[in-house]
This record gives structure tokens, sequence and C-alpha cells, in this order.
């Protein structure tokens, strides 16, 4: 059976006869009879009785008809449906992100922009460290991942580099190094008043980038850093400062967290690889193109000036 014999039929059903249903087909009368005897046939049953005046449905024609036109309708449903997948406008996209990464504007930003933009796209989130969001992402549970330093360049994987900022200090208020700091502006830190703290960094196998790189920032200013605490997740950082235990280091982006209790300070000796980049990470190939619509999207995004 096939699709052409479903719409002859729903065509030679609404005429009530042969020749005006050939004719709003375009095609001869003879072929289109041979072509409902077919499907007849196939079924084991009459679909019309044949009179002078033309055709009337029987109740087995009465049915199908019913039936014939809820396929046609379902797989014209089912095309448009895979069409919209095909251009990007309907499908699932699974974005995965790290706290840090999540705390900066753009990120809520494009993310809003997408919704508007592709309203027929189910958004998934999910978070996790860089090192987890990486290897999801080779396991092809992932689409999209924003996260900061990348961990590990496994091969597959595109690493797109959105944007950087400065990294800052976070110290406990009161904290003695604020002491000659000006009021109402933002204090200018030396690493080396802080050889004496505790740092509370993130976990070296989540983010081994920045933890290196603020470690390697300390030793060059003459000391190894004492760690009281590796976390999961950045934010956790800034709550136990603002807890006193000890102080740390976070991306200029998340400096509205917990403004009573900590002060964020710029970095007077750090150097420039102690920078935050923003990095968005996807298949290099085979890529959906739900997920490249928000690759495009992220990269209009975080152009200077851009707005979305």
């Amino acid at each position: 059976m096939e699709l052409r014999h479903l719409r002859y039929f729903i065509v030679v059903a609404e005429e009530g006869h042969f020749t005006r249903a050939a004719q709003r087909l375009g095609i001869k009368q003879p072929p289109l009879s041979q072509q409902i005897m077919a499907l007849e046939s196939e079924l084991g049953f009459e679909l019309f009785r044949r009179h002078p005046k033309g055709a009337e449905l029987t109740a087995g024609g009465i049915v199908f008809l019913k039936e014939a036109r809820a396929l046609l309708k379902g797989v014209a449903e089912a095309a448009a449906r895979a069409a919209r997948a095909a251009h990007g406008a309907e499908g699932t996209l699974t974005v995965g992100f790290t706290s840090s990464a999540a705390a900066h504007p753009l990120i809520p930003r494009a993310l809003r922009a997408y919704r508007d933009n592709w309203p027929g796209v189910s958004l998934v989130f999910r978070e996790g460290n860089a090192a987890e969001l990486t290897e999801a992402l080779t396991a092809g549970t992932l689409d999209i991942g924003i996260l900061r330093l990348p961990v590990s360049h496994p091969p597959g994987l595109s690493f797109l580099s959105l944007l950087e900022e400065e990294m800052l200090l976070v110290l406990p208020v009161g904290h003695p190094a604020l002491a000659r700091s000006r009021a109402g502006a933002m204090p200018s830190i030396s690493l080396k008043a802080l050889k004496d703290d505790l740092f509370i960094l993130v976990r070296r196998h989540g983010a081994p980038g920045m933890y290196s790189n603020l470690v390697a920032a300390c030793e060059r200013n003459g000391y190894t850093p004492r760690i009281a605490i590796e976390v999961d997740r950045m934010l956790t950082n800034i709550s136990l400062v603002a807890a006193g235990a000890g102080v740390s280091a976070v991306p200029a982006s998340m400096q509205g967290f917990h403004q009573d209790q900590v002060v964020y300070c710029r970095i007077r000796d750090g150097g420039p690889e102690l920078r935050a980049p923003l990095t968005l990470v996807c298949r290099d190939s085979g890529l959906s193109p739900a997920a490249s619509h928000f690759v495009e999207l992220a990269r209009t995004a975080a152009r200077p000036g851009a707005a979305i």
C-alpha cells in the first residue's frame, strides 16, 4: 500500500465520482479505477459501491476514509517535525556548565536569546566541573559545554574561546591586607601580602589550569600557598571566604556574591596567566543543527557591543 493510493481513495470518496476525481488529481480515469481496485484487493473488501451516477462508500469504506485521513495527517506532521529538527528548530539540546562560567552574564543572556529564537528546542541543563563536562562531551551525553580553562583537549572536541576576564582575589571583610585600601575604590592587593593566609581553591582535578596558575603566581612571589580546603564548585569558595576559612581567587564576573561579607580585590602582581577565559566546548563533527545554532549565537553574543 502506497501513500498515493490513500490520496486517490480520499479524493474519490470526496468527489463521489471516479471521473471527477481523476480530473481533480490530473490523471486519467481508467488508471485511477485500477489503483482503487488494487487497494480494495489488498484490503480484502470493497471501498465503493459503483453505480451509473458515481461511487458511494461502503461501510468498510466509511471507516477506512477516517483512518486514511488520519494516516496522511500523521505523515504530514511527522515530515514537518523532521524538517524543523533538520533546520534546528525542534529537538533537544543538552548544555552543561561550570558554576563559575554560569555566573558570567553572557551565559544567561545567550540562553535567553536562544529560547527566544528557537522556542521549539527543549533545553536540558547539567552542572559539573570542567573535567566532568569534557568527559560527558567525549561520551556524547552532552551537546554543549561552557567552562573556564579546559582541563584537557581530547580528540573530536572543539574549544572556542568566547572571552577572557581578570581574576580577583576574595578576602573576608576586615582582612589586614585591606587596611590601606581607599574607601569606594576596588582594592589592589599583592599576592605577597597573603603569604601567611590559607587558600581555598577548586579541586585540582576539576580545574587544574586555574589551580596551577594561582599556585605558580604565589610561588613567583616567594611562597607556596597553604591550601585550607579544595572544593568542587567555585561558588563554594566565596561562601567559605565569607565564613572566614581563608582567601581565594575567582573570575571578576563572580564579584556580586556575598558582597556584604567579602571584599573583591585586583591582583597587583599575578601576571598575565591569572586570567579567566570563558570557553565553549562542542564536538568538532556531527554537530546537530540545534547545537550549531547555539554555537553561532554564543559567539555573536560574546562580541564586544553585541546586543542580544
